[in-house]
């Protein structure tokens, strides 16, 4: 079964775990590191998560893992349940929402002036596209992107 199909079928099953304990699912992946696959679980909650709170959710959440028939795992992998921390990936549009005013990073499909990574604060945010207001030596300058060309966002670290 290809990856994304198992995030696929995994995702349905791990959420509702997860909406019962009081938290929200931020993503699903399930990856290749050195040797072994790893299906991660990324968890959260306003004001942050603890680590009782992640245990609380590990437990069923393998159980509902070793319940899905036919097993959708070509390879044994490692279950890890964890918060995203202060780069939490913005995947949904309920994300990106709560991310305005937030120092963000994107990653595009395609180069846009030779550059396909761009980090500033996210100004506004429509159904078509966003703005980012960049820092550009001394200046602020508003950038806008459509939405559709953006592959990955995530919340970032000013320095």
């Amino acid at each position: 079964m290809a990856k994304q199909s198992i995030v696929d079928t995994v995702t349905p099953l791990v959420r509702p775990i997860v909406e019962a304990a009081g938290l929200q699912l931020v993503d699903v992946e399930y990856v290749k590191e050195g040797r072994s696959w790893y299906l991660r679980v990324y968890v959260d909650k306003q004001g942050g998560i603890d680590v009782e709170e992640i245990a609380k959710v590990s437990d069923p959440i393998s159980t509902a893992m070793d319940t899905i028939d036919p097993d959708p795992f070509p390879e044994k992998y490692i279950l890890e349940v964890s918060s995203p921390g202060a780069e939490r990936p913005l995947k949904t549009d309920a994300d990106l929402e709560k991310a305005v005013g937030e120092y963000i990073h994107i990653s595009l499909y395609q180069p846009v002036d030779g550059q396909k990574v761009f980090e500033g604060t996210l100004q506004t945010l429509t159904a078509t596209e966003l703005t980012l207001v960049i820092k550009d030596k001394t200046r602020r300058i508003p950038r806008t992107f459509a939405r559709d060309a953006i592959a990955h966002a995530r919340l970032a670290i000013e320095f």
